[in-house]
C-alpha cells in the first residue's frame, strides 16, 4: 500500500480480534492458520506483494519436486547456549581460541543469518520450534529439572507430526529437555523414531565424579560421610532418575543401558544419537521416502576431557571438536554418498545465547557482542548463531539482515514439505512461512517484530531495529517507558536508552502489546500439563516405578502422596530468581 498511514494499524486490528482476518491468509500460502495479531498489520500492507512472490515460489517448489521425486528433505540440527557469530566468522573464532572448519563452510556455501531469534532459554526454545508456538502459549517456560512432573502435553500439534501427515518419515536424536511425563516422548508427539535425553547438560554431573569433585552436592550418598541428623531418604530420589531413553511411535518407551548414568553414558549418547540419525536417513533416502530429523545434540559435558585440542581449552571449543564438527562432517558426507545433498534442507542453529550467568568453571561460554545470554531478555540471551544450507536453491554466500525466529521454522518445513494444511487452525501459531527468505534472499523476510516472554512475563518487544523493555532495574522507567527504548543497530549491549528521541516510540509500542495481549484474550494461553513421570518405559527400574507408585512405607500417610503434582503450578513464581541482563 503506497499510501499508508499509522492510524490505519489502529483500525485494521478491530476485525482482527472478532476474529475477521483484515486480510487473507491466501496471500502467505497459508489460509485459514491464525497467526498472532501483529502479522496481520504486516500482511495488510504486504499482502498482495507476498501472494505474487508465492505463486512463483510455488512454482519453483513444483519443479524441485518433479525433478527429485519427492518434497525437499529436512534436518534441523540445533546445540545449546551459543551467540552470534560463534560459527561463520573466522574472526571471531580467532578471538575465541576455536575453529569449526566444517561449520563455517557449511555457513559459507548457504545464507548466514544475523538476525536468528529464539527464546531465551532451552526447554522454551525446543518446544517453540517443535509447535511454531511463544512457549508461553503452551506452558513451556520453564527450564526443568529431574524430577519435574510435567512436560509437552499432548494437545499440542508438533512439527514431527505436521510433516507425518504429509508422508515424512521423521525421527528424533539428541536433547529433547520438553519434561519427563508419557505424552511429552517423542514418539508420543509424532516421531517415528526417537533416541533422547531427557535433561541437560548438568546431568554430565550427577555420577560419582561429579560428587567427589564437589561439582555437585547432596546426591550420591555412599560417598558422604554417614549424616545422623538426616531423617528423608527421599528428598532427592537420584537413584529413580531417567537419562536417556528410545522408543518407535505406538509402543512403550525403553531405557537406554538399563538406566546406567555414568560419565561414560554422557558422552557416549552423542556418539549414539550420531549413529542412530544417520542410520534414519540413510534408510528413508534408499527407501526416497522424504524425511525430517531433528538433531539437537547433549553436545557439552560438564567434566571436560584431561586433553585439550583447542586453545581455548573451555568446554565451548573443546566439545565442538568433540562433536559437532565431527556430526556436521559425517551428514555432509552421507548426504553426497547418497545422492540427496540438493534435495535436502539443513538448519544448523544454537537454541538460544550462552550461559553467561554462574556458568561451570572452564566453560568458554562467553558473551558475543551483543549484553546478557541464556535466561535474558536481552539481544544476548535470544540472539543466535544460525545457517541455512540447500545446494542449488539457496545462493552461497549470502548473509541475510532479516529477522527469522526459531518459531517460523514450524511454518516454513512445513511449507516446503506441502503440509501446511496439516498445521492446526484452532490457536494462535506464531511461526511465519519464510520460504521466500530461504529461495529469493537477504530483503526477503517477512517478519519485523518478537515478543521475548522471560518466564510468564513479557519482557521486551522488538520492532524492526528498536527495542523496548517492559521489564527494567528501575521500575519507574519500565512503566513509563521514557527511558526503555533501544537502537539495537548502535546499541548492542542496549546500555544507552533513548529518551527525548524516543518518545514517539512509546505510543506505537504500547499499541503493539495492546494488540499482542488482547489476541492472547481470545487465544489463551495453556498451561502446563501435570502428570506422574517416568510412566510408559517397557524396562523401567523399581526405584523409576516407585515414583508414580510409591511404596507401601508412604501408604499410609493422611493424604495422597501424589497430590503435590496439582500444586506446583500454584507455587509463586519470582522473576527476581532467574537470571537477570547480563553486565
Amino acid at each position: 500500500m503506497k499510501f499508508w498511514h499509522p492510524f490505519w494499524a489502529m483500525i485494521i486490528v478491530i476485525p482482527v480480534m472478532c476474529g475477521i482476518p483484515a486480510y487473507s491468509a491466501q496471500a502467505s500460502g497459508s489460509a485459514g492458520i491464525i497467526h498472532d495479531a501483529e502479522y496481520y498489520i504486516l500482511e495488510a500492507q504486504n499482502g498482495k506483494v507476498w501472494a505474487v512472490e508465492d505463486g512463483k515460489l510455488d512454482q519453483k517448489l513444483t519443479e524441485l519436486r518433479k525433478k527429485y521425486g519427492t518434497p525437499p528433505n529436512i534436518i534441523h540440527y540445533m546445540w545449546d547456549d551459543q551467540p552470534l557469530m560463534s560459527f561463520g566468522d573466522p574472526l571471531y573464532q580467532k578471538v575465541r581460541g576455536y575453529e569449526t572448519p566444517h561449520l563455517n563452510k557449511l555457513a559459507e556455501e548457504g545464507m548466514l543469518f544475523s538476525r536468528m531469534v529464539t527464546e531465551p532459554g532451552c526447554t522454551p526454545s525446543r518446544s517453540a520450534v517443535l509447535t511454531g508456538q511463544l512457549a508461553i502459549r503452551t506452558g513451556t517456560w520453564e527450564i526443568g529439572f529431574p524430577i519435574e512432573y510435567t512436560g509437552l502435553a499432548a494437545e499440542n500439534v508438533t512439527l514431527a507430526e505436521v510433516l507425518s501427515e504429509a508422508g515424512y518419515a521423521t525421527g528424533f536424536y539428541g536433547k529433547l529437555h520438553l519434561g519427563d511425563t508419557e505424552e511429552s516422548y517423542p514418539h508420543n508427539q509424532g516421531f517415528d523414531e526417537a533416541f533422547w535425553a531427557l535433561y541437560n547438560q548438568v546431568t554430565s554431573l550427577y555420577n560419582k565424579i561429579g560428587e567427589g569433585a564437589n561439582a555437585i552436592i547432596g546426591m550420591k550418598e555412599e560417598l558422604l560421610a554417614e549424616n545422623p541428623y538426616q531423617r528423608d531418604r527421599t528428598f532427592i530420589q537420584d537413584k529413580a532418575y531417567v537419562f536417556y531413553l528410545e522408543g518407535k511411535k505406538g509402543e512403550l518407551a525403553r531405557e537406554w543401558r538399563n538406566g546406567s548414568q555414568e560419565l561414560k553414558d554422557y558422552k557416549d549418547f552423542d556418539i549414539e544419537s550420531r549413529k542412530r540419525a544417520l542410520s534414519f536417513i540413510k534408510s528413508n533416502a534408499e527407501a526416497k521416502k522424504p524425511f525430517y530429523v531433528a538433531w539437537w545434540p547433549l553436545w557439552m559435558s560438564f567434566i571436560g576431557e584431561p586433553k585439550k585440542v583447542t586453545l581455548q581449552r573451555g568446554m565451548v571449543g573443546e566439545e565442538y571438536q568433540r562433536v559437532i564438527e565431527p556430526d556436521i562432517a559425517a551428514l555432509r558426507k552421507a548426504l553426497e554418498e547418497l545422492g540427496i545433498a540438493e534435495n535436502t534442507l539443513i538448519v544448523a542453529m544454537a537454541d538460544n545465547g550462552p550461559m553467561t550467568h554462574n556458568p561451570p568453571p572452564g566453560a568458554g561460554l562467553g558473551e558475543g557482542i551483543f549484553r546478557g545470554g541464556k535466561g535474558d531478555f536481552t539481544e544476548g540471551g535470544v540472539r543466535v548463531c544460525a545457517a541455512a544450507l540447500w545446494p542449488g536453491v539457496i545462493q552461497p554466500g549470502q548473509v541475510a539482515g532479516d529477522m527469522i525466529h526459531e518459531v517460523d521454522l514450524f511454518t516454513t518445513f512445513a511449507r516446503l514439505a506441502g503440509a501446511t494444511q496439516y498445521i492446526p487452525t484452532d490457536r494462535v501459531v506464531d511461526g511465519i512461512d519464510q520460504t521466500a527468505l530461504l529461495i529469493k534472499g537477504d530483503t526477503y523476510g517477512r517478519r519485523d517484530y518478537n515478543f521475548i516472554y522471560q518466564g510468564p512475563d513479557l519482557a521486551a518487544t522488538v520492532k524492526d531495529h528498536y527495542k523496548i523493555h517492559w521489564t527494567s532495574n528501575d521500575p519507574s522507567q519500565a512503566k513509563s517507558g521514557l527511558t526503555a527504548v533501544y537502537d539495537l543497530y548502535n546499541d548492542q549491549r542496549e546500555v544507552n536508552p533513548i529518551v527525548v528521541g524516543g518518545f514517539h516510540m512509546k505510543e506505537p509500542f504500547k499499541r503493539m502489546r495492546a494488540r499482542h495481549e488482547l489476541w492472547k484474550k481470545k487465544y489463551p494461553d495453556r498451561h502446563h500439563k501435570r502428570a506422574p513421570s517416568y510412566t510408559g518405559i517397557a524396562n523401567a527400574r523399581p526405584e523409576t516405578i516407585a515414583i508414580s507408585k510409591p511404596p507401601a512405607a508412604l501408604k499410609n500417610l493422611p493424604y495422597d502422596v501424589l497430590q503435590f503434582i496439582e500444586q506446583l503450578d500454584d507455587l509463586p513464581y519470582d522473576a527476581a530468581s532467574d537470571p537477570g541482563p547480563g553486565e
